[in-house]
């Protein structure tokens, strides 16, 4: 068992069969494209949040405290790698966000903000500004401030502070649009 959990892959592709076979087992005969949308959906949003958060409530308070010699193994090694799983996290939860709404016939109206579908609509825009913050103002800054780009030392510090505050307005952004997501599936408009 230990060999399977070391390999990431494994347990990834390992994890999905099951996910199909519970698919399958509990839902065969009414299986749909749109419920496989809705668990991706929420696979990429897990992914993109939990990582989110991981970055505010762990990283970010803890990089003061780490001593300097160590901060490189963290800003070359960990911080790219959990990057690349956070923004096309963001990207796909997105995408898939507006594939279910379209397949539902919501999207132009959930975006427009009618009334029927107002909740969802927030909660679309909220992810939109969010994923905007993500590849607009949190990746082009990281890239500078983990040095992927070349860049001064004050244009590093400068694009870090820019950084933060970016997911800091992510973290905070995420508590409604959650709500609007979440309550939306379950008790409607």
């Amino acid at each position: 068992m230990a060999k399977i959990l070391e390999n990431l892959n494994l347990v990834l592709g390992i994890g999905l069969v099951l996910a199909i076979g519970l698919m399958m087992g509990f839902h065969a005969e009414t299986l749909s494209a749109e419920g496989i949308l809705r668990w991706l959906h929420v696979f990429f949003g897990v992914t993109w949040i939990g990582l989110l958060y991981y970055f505010n409530f762990v990283q970010i308070p803890t990089m003061p405290s780490v001593p300097a010699e160590l901060k490189p193994g963290i800003s070359k090694y960990i911080v790219p790698k959990a990057l690349f799983y956070f923004r096309w996290g963001a990207a796909f939860t997105v995408l898939t966000g507006a594939i279910l709404a379209y397949v539902n016939n919501y999207l132009v109206e959930a975006l427009a903000l009618q009334p029927q579908v107002r909740l969802i609509g927030i909660g679309m825009w909220l992810a939109l500004i969010m994923a905007f913050n993500v590849w607009g103002i949190i990746w082009p800054n990281q890239q500078k401030a983990l040095g992927l780009v070349e860049a001064d030392d004050a244009a590093k510090a400068k694009s870090a502070r820019t950084a933060m505050l970016a997911s800091r307005t992510n973290t905070l952004l995420s508590i409604p649009m959650l709500y609007a997501m979440a309550t939306y599936q379950t008790l409607g408009s």
